[in-house]
């Protein structure tokens, strides 16, 4: 694995910690671009080392502040709660006790838009202010919201596989990586894919229309 100098000395950031701060931070902004709308209200479980030192080391102000839409190093982070009351964003924090072969800095969101939209996602914050997108709506997805990914959910049935693959293919993008989750033979499965080149809206909206496909999320990259 090649590391680079700012790697090694970590994200330009506000705030005490690049796991609970500038990951935090990350993960709020995701959740946002994933949700592909403003939110108007989140409910955030805090699980592990967010839950036990977060508040101190302002994990609650960092996912808000990324949920408005802010990067680690924007000034306003230590005033996001108050901002996210002006904007009419309605938050809510609780702790989760439990949560099953989760990293100890982990963060759920449930998320609804103003469009009403709706979105869980489960994310994690691995450590350099790189974090981890481990679940949405419960279904494991793990990919790190670095570079373009395309997240298929379809039913578990043969040609779903070759049909987004072919449709890549012959609009010459590359796939860099791509990993298949399903709940149990025959029934719902996901696909996620990392490419080298950006998804256009019109393929995504041709692989919203193949039958079996049940949803098509696509984040473009914060690089």
């Amino acid at each position: 694995m090649t590391v680079n100098i700012f790697d090694i000395l970590g994200p330009v950031m506000v705030g005490p910690s690049s796991s609970h701060t500038a990951g935090a931070v990350r993960i709020g902004y995701v959740a946002r671009r994933l949700l592909k709308d403003s939110p108007v209200y989140v409910d955030i479980g805090l699980y592990g080392s967010f839950a036990a030192t977060g508040k101190g080391h302002g994990t609650d102000k960092a996912l808000v502040a990324g949920l408005l839409g802010m990067a680690p190093d924007d000034s306003r982070i230590p005033e996001s709660l108050n901002l996210a009351r002006r904007d009419g964003l309605k938050v809510f924090f609780s702790e989760i006790a439990t949560l099953s072969d989760a990293h100890p800095n982990t963060a759920v969101l449930n998320i609804q838009g103003k469009k009403g939209r709706k979105l869980s996602v489960q994310a994690s914050s691995i450590g350099g202010g790189r974090i981890m997108i481990n679940k949405i709506d419960g279904i494991t997805v793990n990919f790190s919201g670095e570079t373009s990914t395309l997240i298929v959910h379809n039913y578990d049935t043969p040609g779903h596989v070759a049909q987004v693959t072919n449709l890549l293919y012959k609009n010459n993008i590359n796939i860099a990586s791509m990993n298949l989750y399903r709940v149990s033979r025959g029934s719902y499965a996901v696909m996620v894919l990392e490419t080298d080149q950006k998804i256009s809206s019109d393929i995504v909206n041709t692989l919203e229309n193949i039958s079996g496909v049940i949803k098509v999320t696509y984040f473009d990259g914060e690089k």
